[in-house]
C-alpha cells in the first residue's frame, strides 16, 4: 500500500475513534435516559433534536467542504480561505441565533404547543456554538491534525455524557442547603428537559478554550471576491445536505401516516416505528466507518486533486473502501441472531430481517460519498443537489408505494434501492466530467461474494448453538482469506 494510503487509512482510524465511541457511548445511553426520563420528556429531546438534525445543515450551509475547496487554490491560500468562511459563519450564526432567541416564546408554541421559550434559547445557543466549532475542527483535518482532533471530540463527549448524568441523578440528590446545589439552577432538578440541553452546551463550550492555537491567523473578512464564489460553491451543499436527511430519517415519519393500521397484527403504528428505529441502529456500524472515512477523505481529496496521479489513487482508494467496509456487512449480518442480542426486548427482534439490507444501503452511501468527490473538485456541485434531490423524490415515492404492502421492510428496501441509484448516477456523470479508472468489475464481485456469504448464512440450518456458531464464523473467514489471496499477496509481493 503506497505512503498516501497508509496516512488516509491512519488518519480514518483517528478520526473514527471519536466518532465510534461517542456513538456507541451515546447508544449505551439510551437505556439510562429512558429510566430516567418519562416517555414525554424523553419525546421533547428526541422531538427537538430531530430540528437541529436540519438546522445544523442551514447554519453551516456547506462552509466546511467550501473552505477545503478553496485552501487549496493558490489565488486564495488556506488563511484567507478559513478566515472568510469562519467570517461567514459568525455573522450567520449570530443572525440565525438572534432570531430564534428573540421569537424564542412564538416558536416554543409553533413547535411544542407549550410556553418553554427557555428550551428554543438554550437549543439556539447550542446550534450556535456547534456551527463556530466546525470551522476549527475543518481547520484540523486539512492540517492533518488527526490526534488532537479525535481527543478534543472525545472529550467533549464524554463530558456531555457526565454532565448528563449529574443533572439527571446527582443534583435532584442534593438538599437546597447544600452549597454545591446554590452553584447551579434551582429548577434544574424539576426540568429535565433544561438540564439535558444545558449539558449539551456546556459540552460544545469546552473545545473553544483549545482553539486559541487553531484559529491563529484568522482575520475577520468578508472579502467579496472570495465570498462571492465560496457561497456560489456551497449552497448546492446545503441543499444537497437537506435532501440528505430526507433520506436519512424521512422513512421513520412515513411509516406514522402511510403504514395500514392492521398491517402488523395486534401491534400499533408507533410499535412498527420502533421496532424500525430500533434495528436502524444496529446499522450504525458502518455507518461509523463511513462517517471516520469522509473526516479524513475529504482533505485528502482535495490535497492531491493536482497530482497527475490523482485518478488512478482515488481508483484504488474506492476499491479498497469498498473491500474494507464489507466486512462490517458480513460480520453484522452472518451473526445477525447474536447482534439482535443488543435489543434486550425480544419484541424488537422480529424486524432483524431488516438489518443487512440497512447496512448494504450504508455501504453504497458510503460509495456515493467516495464517487461524490468529482462535483466538489470539478465545482459543479449543483450535481451533488440534483442527485440528493432525486434521491429524496425515490425516498418519498418508494414509501408511499412499498409500505403499504411490505411495512418497514419496504422502507429498508427503498433505502437500498434510494442509494444504490444515487451511487449510480454519480459515477455516470462523474466519467463525463472528471474520469477516474474505477475498478468496478473487481468491486461488483466482492460486493456479490460478500452477499451470497450472508444469503449462505441463512440458508443454513446447523443442529445446535455451538455448530452454528461454528458455521458462522467459518464463513466470516472466508473473506479475509480470499481478500489475502487476491490482494495482499499480489501487493507483498511487488514490494518484496
Amino acid at each position: 500500500m503506497s505512503n498516501p494510503l497508509k496516512k488516509l487509512a491512519g488518519q480514518t482510524a483517528l478520526y473514527g475513534l471519536s466518532s465510534i465511541v461517542g456513538r456507541t457511548v451515546n447508544f449505551l445511553l439510551v437505556p439510562v435516559l429512558t429510566h430516567l426520563l418519562l416517555p414525554p420528556e424523553f419525546g421533547v429531546i428526541t422531538y427537538l433534536y430531530a430540528y437541529t438534525s436540519f438546522l445544523n445543515i442551514i447554519y453551516l450551509y456547506g462552509l466546511e467542504t467550501g473552505y477545503f475547496r478553496f485552501a487549496k487554490k493558490e489565488e486564495v491560500g488556506e488563511n484567507n480561505a478559513f478566515s472568510v468562511s469562519f467570517s461567514s459563519i459568525l455573522v450567520s450564526t449570530v443572525l440565525f441565533s438572534s432570531v430564534f432567541i428573540l421569537f424564542s416564546e412564538p416558536i416554543a408554541q409553533l413547535v411544542l404547543h407549550q410556553q418553554k421559550s427557555g428550551y428554543i434559547v438554550l437549543l439556539a445557543i447550542i446550534l450556535a456554538t456547534d456551527s463556530l466549532a466546525a470551522l476549527p475542527f475543518a481547520r484540523m483535518r486539512w492540517k492533518g491534525q488527526a490526534l488532537q482532533f479525535a481527543l478534543l471530540k472525545l472529550s467533549s463527549i464524554i463530558l456531555n455524557i457526565g454532565l448528563t448524568l449529574f443533572f439527571l441523578k446527582a443534583i435532584p440528590g442534593f438538599s437546597s442547603d447544600d452549597s454545591v446545589y446554590s452553584l447551579v439552577d434551582l429548577y434544574l432538578s424539576e426540568d429535565k428537559v433544561t438540564n439535558i440541553l444545558l449539558a449539551n452546551l456546556l459540552a460544545n463550550i469546552f473545545p473553544f478554550l483549545f482553539f486559541k492555537n487553531v484559529i491563529k491567523g484568522f482575520i475577520f473578512t468578508l472579502r467579496k471576491d472570495i465570498r462571492k464564489s465560496l457561497i456560489a460553491y456551497c449552497i448546492p451543499l446545503m441543499w444537497m445536505g437537506l435532501a440528505g436527511m430526507v433520506n436519512e430519517v424521512m422513512s421513520r415519519i412515513l411509516l406514522e401516516y402511510i403504514l395500514p393500521d392492521n398491517f402488523y397484527p395486534g401491534q400499533s403504528k408507533l410499535h412498527a416505528i420502533g421496532v424500525f428505529g430500533a434495528c436502524y441502529k444496529l446499522s450504525m456500524f458502518m455507518t461509523l466507518a463511513i462517517q471516520a472515512f469522509r473526516y479524513a477523505a475529504d482533505p485528502f481529496f482535495f490535497s492531491k486533486a493536482s497530482d497527475k496521479n490523482a485518478p488512478a489513487l482515488f481508483a484504488k482508494i474506492m476499491t479498497w473502501f469498498v473491500i474494507s467496509c464489507l466486512p462490517i456487512f458480513i460480520l453484522v449480518s452472518i451473526f445477525l441472531p447474536y447482534f439482535g442480542l443488543l435489543l434486550r426486548n425480544p419484541a424488537y427482534r422480529e424486524g432483524l430481517l431488516i438489518v443487512p439490507y440497512l447496512l448494504l444501503a450504508n455501504l453504497f452511501l458510503g460509495i456515493y460519498y467516495n464517487l461524490s468527490m468529482w462535483y466538489k473538485l470539478t465545482d459543479k456541485t449543483i450535481y451533488g443537489t440534483y442527485l440528493s434531490i432525486l434521491g429524496a423524490i425515490i425516498t418519498f415515492v418508494g414509501n408511499f408505494l412499498l409500505i403499504p404492502v411490505m411495512g418497514y421492510f419496504g422502507s429498508a428496501l427503498i433505502t437500498l434501492v434510494c442509494y444504490l441509484c444515487m451511487a449510480l448516477l454519480s459515477w455516470y456523470f462523474g466519467q463525463k466530467y472528471y474520469p477516474i479508472p474505477y475498478q468496478l468489475v473487481k468491486i461488483s464481485l466482492y460486493i456479490l461474494f460478500a452477499v451470497g456469504l450472508v444469503v449462505l448464512s441463512s440458508l443454513i440450518q446447523t443442529d445446535s448453538a455451538l455448530s452454528d456458531l461454528a458455521f458462522r464464523s467459518l464463513l466470516l473467514l472466508i473473506y479475509p482469506i480470499v481478500v489475502y489471496l487476491f490482494e495482499i499477496r499480489k501487493i507483498s509481493a511487488k514490494l518484496s
